[in-house]
């Protein structure tokens, strides 16, 4: 079960919980563990956004990815009490595994910079709530897909700033009641 605690434990440190996705128009964000897409300049961003902070996935989309990405703490949502990163030891000391959400942000308090949620769509659909800002690429294409972004109330939400690129527009949202 959750709790507001470790959410607000971020918090009272100064730490936001930021979603952070590559969503089409149509909802897509994955087909299978693959992204439907390469767009350039849309990865440098992410890793430009990213960079420094901690990121929370879960483990399919952290096996995707096949390693952690440098310079930022990784932590991965799992289920499987077994499962861990069996990479490079410098590698692996960034890698934490949280059974649950509610460790993971107890995990992310003692942890570098903000709490960027990355995918996949379960751990977005069960962080939002506890979500401060989401930034989403809206990227203007169709693809076939079988993963989706969780829906979440627009009323519930301030568009703080929106950049337009050629394929994507990227849009920051904050809570409008930590507006």
């Amino acid at each position: 079960m959750l709790s507001e605690a470790p959410a607000e434990q971020l918090a009272a440190l100064g730490k936001r919980i930021v979603l952070v996705a590559a969503v089409a128009d149509n909802g897509v964000i994955g087909n299978g563990p693959d992204i439907p897409w390469r767009i350039p300049g849309e990865q440098a961003e992410f890793k430009a956004l990213t960079l420094g902070h901690t990121l929370l996935m879960g483990r399919t989309t952290f096996e995707s990815i096949g390693r952690p990405l440098p310079g930022r703490t990784t932590i991965v949502l799992t289920r499987d009490p077994e499962w861990s990163y069996a990479g490079p030891s410098g590698e692996a000391a960034s890698v934490l595994v949280a059974p649950d959400l509610d460790t993971a942000f107890g995990l992310a308090a003692a942890c570098p910079g903000d709490l960027m949620v990355v995918g996949g769509a379960q751990v977005y659909e069960a962080a939002m709530p506890f979500a401060t800002d989401q930034v989403i690429s809206r990227v203007h294409l169709r693809p076939d897909g079988d993963v989706c972004y969780p829906w979440y109330d627009a009323a519930d939400w301030v568009e703080r700033s929106r950049e337009s690129h050629d394929l994507y527009d990227r849009v920051r949202l904050v809570r409008a009641e930590d507006d």
